[in-house]
């Protein structure tokens, strides 16, 4: 009896114990409407230092290169969370990093697009360091990725890092690292003189809001930026909002989705280079028609390409104008839900997922603005952005996976909906949809 009485105290101080710790690692969310938070004054502080760039010449140059990434043997894949990065078992088709380079006689660019999930921020880290004015900063840098659910994994640290890309390895994060900075100074050393174009139209029959449905809306246009270099050679990067979802999570093929069926089939036919990233594809799926996935993925590629081929020039900027900035992005403290209303505390969340600095990037290039998010930004959010853009003179191209990642931002109206996005992936609390947006038009007013 003594022995069952130690026991059950044993047991008692046992759940008492993590009861405690427990409580030290959730809370409840912080509804401060973001207006009333440092970070928002720490952002308005910093937009306030960037300088408008008046420096312009007369003409571009451009260059272009593309590095394969493709593993010589099966890795753990990155992207649906229900694989807990198992590796592939086939390759479909190579995955690549392609970049650009841009000089107008004054300063340099670079624009990267990467055929993985995100720009990870343990390769982002690296090229902090390794990008420098010896060949193009990182700050002049702009990342994107196509956001195939089927590429290279092993980036990732942490609890993510185990769902979503597998285990960390160190040798694939310093492959596509060096990828990048390789692809980027042999883009450097093929530069020649040559004409910006930029070219939009819109594909409603390719995409759909996935978080609420017809309740929602889309960004259904398709935004190009192009070159054509005074030999003739013609090159083109092209954003649009559906997710790269259409290869399903039981097929286990190394593959760019439906990015890699477009651009292969735009430098077969009509383009001498072409490169793809995503565009603010939160809430956004593509629409899929076919006998299966791979069916599927040529069906969204054509369809793409279709509206794409048929888009409007706009009139652009005779002035060679070249721009980049990358700026702190001031959040609040992270709170990812564990339910609607219990969250985690900002210690235990980092502790799990790592912690990794955050920014916004933005490339004016004439008068094509191209503002890069560190997360899966929602479409919902474009039309008005885009709008106010070209109140200023400005053609807006937003993207997401710029380098660094925050999750999901939505429509704050759903911010209390009991889904994927708006729950599972949502780790920074309320109020973000209109605070990004805000950022977003406060860096217009900054370029225009």
């Amino acid at each position: 009896m003594k022995f069952v009485k130690i026991l059950l105290k044993i047991i008692g101080s046992f759940f008492l114990i993590l009861l405690l710790a427990i409580a030290t690692m959730i809370t409840t969310m912080d509804q401060t409407p973001y207006q009333q938070m440092p970070y928002y004054k720490q952002w308005k502080s910093l937009i306030g230092k960037v300088k408008a760039d008046t420096l312009r010449t007369e003409s571009f140059k451009v260059g272009w290169s593309k590095i394969n990434i493709t593993p010589s043997s099966p890795t753990p894949m990155a992207g649906y969370g229900n694989r807990r990065g198992r590796p592939y078992v086939s390759v479909h088709d190579s995955v690549y990093v392609r970049a650009m380079v841009i000089d107008n006689g004054i300063t340099q660019a670079a624009i990267i697009a990467a055929d993985l999930l995100i720009i990870p921020p343990t390769v982002t880290k690296i090229l902090q360091a390794k990008l420098t004015e010896n060949e193009i900063s990182f700050d002049k840098v702009f990342f994107g990725a196509t956001h195939s659910h089927n590429s290279v994994g092993g980036w990732g640290t942490g609890i993510s890092g185990l769902f979503f890309s597998g285990k960390y390895d160190q040798k694939s994060v310093d492959k596509i690292a060096d990828a990048i900075f390789q692809a980027i100074v042999q883009a450097k050393a093929k530069l020649e003189p040559a004409r910006l174009t930029y070219m939009e139209s819109v594909d409603k029959a390719d995409i759909q809001n996935r978080l609420v449905g017809e309740e929602g809306s889309v960004d259904p246009e398709i935004r190009s930026i192009g070159f054509v270099t005074d030999s003739g050679k013609k090159a083109i990067l092209t954003s649009y909002g559906a997710h790269s979802t259409v290869i399903q999570s039981k097929n286990m093929v190394l593959s760019r989705d439906y990015p890699g069926v477009l651009v292969d089939s735009l430098e077969n036919g009509h383009y001498n280079f072409a490169m793809y990233m995503a565009g603010a594809v939160g809430s956004m799926a593509p629409i899929e028609k076919g006998t299966d996935d791979f069916d599927e993925m040529k069906n969204q590629a054509f369809g793409v390409q279709k509206a794409l081929l048929a888009s409007d020039t706009v009139s652009l900027s005779k002035q060679a104008f070249l721009q980049s900035v990358t700026i702190p992005l001031p959040l609040r403290e992270p709170s990812p839900r564990l339910t609607m209303d219990i969250v985690l505390r900002p210690w235990a969340f980092k502790k799990a997922f790592g912690e990794y600095p955050v920014f916004v990037k933005a490339l004016r290039i004439g008068n094509v603005l191209m503002v890069g998010m560190p997360c899966d930004f929602s479409g919902e959010l474009v039309a008005g952005l885009d709008a106010y853009a070209k109140t200023k003179g400005l053609n807006l191209m937003v993207t997401s996976f710029n380098g660094g990642y925050i999750g999901y931002i939505t429509h704050d109206k759903y911010f209390d909906r009991d889904k994927y996005e708006t729950k599972t992936m949502s780790w920074y609390g309320p109020y973000n949809g209109a605070y990004l947006q805000e950022v977003i038009r406060d860096i217009i007013d900054k370029m225009s």
